[in-house]
């Protein structure tokens, strides 16, 4: 069983969809890597056809909790207050949301079919003065690509570090644009670029797809004995 997606599986993914909005939908998720909910947020002015780029916004809300006494910050698992001392019933949750924006650049044959699709196709939604490339939701999002995953035959992944089985699902694409562009470039440079394009606040993050796919701890082992039978030799 395998643990990420290759490009040519990719290909046999997007040639299994029955629509053009459907294979664009894998084709931005694969080329850019961006997260199912950038794809989703996508609207017409985010794509610049002269320079060719996409800007994406990331939204991110996360909740904050206070002390209603103190109003000193805790932590989920705070049973009683690190300030005040007071044993913890209720506490005041704040939501904050975080807006991120990064520009990526995008392939002349992804920018083409976009063109076309924008063009011709009558499936964009209007909502909030934005013109969405794409109208539906996650849930059908999730359900265009194991549709598609399931009649292109692809096999199922499977997750090294816990053993999870997973179907081919919109984040998997993600994950196969990060291996591939570790496989191209692991330098140190290649490392930050791909931290950058993808969005992660952490580069320890991005570093996970160094080992994804199993072949940097099996050039390691195989050095090891390599070098041991070069040693008996001489």
């Amino acid at each position: 069983m395998k643990t990420y997606i290759t490009t040519e599986e990719i290909e046999l993914l997007e040639n299994a969809a029955t629509c053009l909005r459907d294979k664009l939908l894998i084709r931005l998720l694969a080329r850019l890597g961006c997260r199912i909910s950038e794809a989703l947020a996508l609207d017409v002015k985010s794509i610049d056809f002269i320079r060719c780029t996409v800007t994406i916004q990331h939204l991110k809300s996360r909740i904050h909790l206070a002390c209603l006494n103190c109003n000193v910050r805790l932590a989920k698992s705070d049973i009683f207050c690190p300030k005040c001392g007071n044993k913890i019933g209720e506490a005041l949750a704040k939501e904050k949301q975080h807006c991120r924006m990064r520009m990526l650049p995008i392939d002349d044959g992804t920018l083409k079919m976009l063109r076309i699709y924008i063009n011709k196709c009558s499936d964009t939604v209007t909502t909030d003065d934005k013109q969405l490339i794409f109208g539906f939701n996650r849930h059908r999002a999730w359900q265009i690509i194991t549709e598609c995953a399931k009649r292109a035959n692809l096999p199922e992944l499977i997750n090294p570090e816990t053993g999870r089985v997973h179907n081919i699902s919109p984040h998997r694409l993600r994950d196969a644009f990060a291996v591939h562009a570790v496989q191209i470039d692991d330098s140190g440079d290649g490392l930050r670029l791909l931290q950058e394009h993808l969005g992660h606040q952490s580069i320890t993050t991005t570093m996970r797809y160094r080992k994804i796919s199993g072949e940097e701890q099996q050039k390691w082992f195989a050095k090891l004995w390599d070098n041991r039978k070069r040693k008996r030799k001489k």
